[in-house]
């Protein structure tokens, strides 16, 4: 049978082996457990917990999710439990289990991510971070941590100096050069990057005639901005030279595979797992299923392969 497993964190002493390059998303696969009761958990290559907070966070008030042709806006709020809660309720069911799960992690402050890190990362059951730096830095005038090459490798290099285990950074996609910021960040010592983040938007309710959610506006995922993700990780994977993972609007095998060939290694599936709790599985399947028809061996042998593709297509 073919390979799918791949390595996220290959500059890491300790690493980060995927059985397969299958992950659930942050925020669209709770902590784990509400899925476990659905489907087998450990048949995924990875999952990325709920952002967590310092304290605990209720979110946003209702209504907080708009269905939107090819997609949803979502305007949560961050609602979790909180570090301590995740360490004393989360983490030991995590621990229990073969699947690696990597803790979402976000903050408001500098201070506020390093306290978090530092405690998650001495924790058995966390395997490691995912840095979410599309939150705002209260230190700078509300702006996202994302949005600044500057402000990105600073948050990443103060984490990754109290971060014993592997350290993905999540990069939004709001910026003028997406790019920059991955070269900033991979530079300042992420392991890997995951791309991308939501990207905002908005829904009027026409009857009512004003905006839909109460949070006014939302971050936009699902199919629609799959190949707005894809140019992404095709663009990023150009000038880093850690690992990166694909997420955005990935509801099949075939998508999983656009986003590999364009330079991922991994993948996300966020908002497909609200459609079809099994639809990472079914990727899983479908992935076996393509090399095994094409006559590919390992996976990794198609990361990129676009992008060669294209050069040898040049070059000719």
């Amino acid at each position: 049978m073919s390979n799918l497993a791949v390595e996220l964190a290959p500059r890491h002493p300790s690493g980060l082996s995927l059985k397969n390059p299958v992950m659930a998303a942050s925020g669209t696969f709770g902590y784990g457990t509400e899925y476990a009761k659905l489907i087998d958990v450990n048949r995924l290559g990875a999952i990325v917990s709920k952002a967590i907070t310092l304290r605990p966070r209720e979110g946003n008030p209702q209504p907080r999710i708009a269905e939107t042709p090819s997609g949803m806006l979502n305007a949560i709020g961050l609602q979790n439990v909180g570090l301590d809660r995740a360490i004393r309720e989360k983490a030991p069911v995590w621990a229990s289990w073969s699947v690696p799960v990597i803790v979402n992690v976000a903050g408001f402050s500098v201070d506020e991510y390093v306290q978090i890190v530092e405690a998650l990362s001495e924790t058995p059951g966390v395997a490691a971070i995912e840095l979410n730096i599309s939150c705002p830095n209260v230190a700078s005038e509300g702006k996202m941590f994302g949005l600044s090459c500057e402000d990105a490798a600073l948050v990443t290099r103060e984490v990754r100096a109290v971060c014993d285990v592997p350290l993905l950074v999540k990069l939004s996609p709001n910026v003028t050069d997406i790019a920059e910021v991955a070269s900033a960040v991979a530079e300042a010592g992420a392991d890997a990057l995951t791309l991308i983040n939501t990207i905002p938007g908005m829904v009027i309710d026409v009857k009512k005639r004003q905006p839909y959610l109460a949070n006014l506006t939302g971050g936009l995922s699902g199919p629609a901005i799959r190949p707005i993700a894809v140019r992404m990780v095709w663009q990023v994977a150009q000038v880093v030279d850690v690992p990166i993972i694909g997420v955005g609007g990935i509801t099949s095998a075939d998508d999983a595979l656009q986003f590999i060939m364009a330079g991922a290694s991994a993948v996300q599936v966020g908002t497909g797992t609200f459609v079809n709790p099994r639809v990472m599985l079914d990727i899983v399947d479908g992935l076996h299923a393509f090399l095994e028809a094409e006559g590919i061996a390992d996976v990794n042998d198609l990361v990129g392969v676009a992008a060669r593709a294209v050069t040898t297509v040049s070059r000719e």
